[in-house]
């Protein structure tokens, strides 16, 4: 049985808490007005949206699926910098070019806007230019807290990590992964190896239950908050 609190789940739930005036990037859905200056794409999986370093010519919304955005680090070794699901907006840039890769990690269905159109919008219209700012804000926040979570032991990463996808997920007594464990290695700064002997720990532990690799049930969140802090 699910043993659920409202125990603000470590690090993570620290993290909300001092940032409830700048919502998560999942919390914005484009205007109408702004989502039909746009179009539809659909990317199979380990498709490139775009490359590092290429024109940043559009703004992307994640309709269905998944996306992850990373950088090949001079030791060839692999560092993404996030994950985007459903409702996600992502490809903000401060610069006229992409300083990351992304890829989609499932089956995908984007909402492509023109980057230049949707800034001149933003020059004559107050709420648009609002939400360029939040979102540009919320993206930021969640670079902060990223680099953060690099000071953490593999365990509380982990457990973070589980509690920040079944937010963002809206999930409730179980997490269904879009990204397989490689992926969250890379993201977690971790090995392969690392993640999954962290994520027997927390079966062990009684805090999750592991039906498959991608399927992860949550027995007792109290406990995941614990692991996280």
């Amino acid at each position: 049985m699910l043993v659920k609190t409202e125990t603000q789940p470590g690090y993570f739930g620290h993290q909300a808490a001092s940032h409830q005036d700048v919502p998560p990037v999942c919390d914005f859905a484009f205007p109408g007005a702004i989502e039909r200056m746009g179009f539809t794409n659909s990317y199979p999986l380990d498709t490139e949206i775009y490359g590092e370093e290429e024109p940043a010519q559009y703004l992307y919304k994640v309709v269905s699926g998944a996306v992850r955005t990373y950088k090949i680090l001079e030791n060839g070794r692999r560092q993404i910098a996030a994950f985007y699901v459903p409702g996600d907006v992502f490809g903000l840039e401060t610069r006229d070019e992409h300083a990351l890769s992304a890829e989609a990690i499932s089956q995908s269905k984007l909402i492509l806007v023109k980057r230049r159109d949707l800034i001149a919008l933003a020059s004559h219209d107050n709420a648009v230019a609002r939400l360029l700012w939040t979102l540009t804000a919320a993206e930021l926040r969640r670079t902060q807290d990223h680099t953060l979570l690099f000071a953490m032991s593999a365990d509380q990463r982990v457990a973070g990590f589980l509690l920040e996808m079944a937010e963002r997920l809206l999930t409730d007594d179980e997490v269904k992964l879009p990204m397989a464990r490689r992926d969250i290695a890379d993201y977690l700064g971790l090995t392969i190896e690392t993640v999954s002997r962290s994520l027997t720990h927390l079966e062990n532990s009684a805090a999750i239950k592991i039906p498959t690799s991608r399927r992860i049930q949550f027995r007792d969140y109290a406990a995941l908050g614990r692991l996280s802090a």
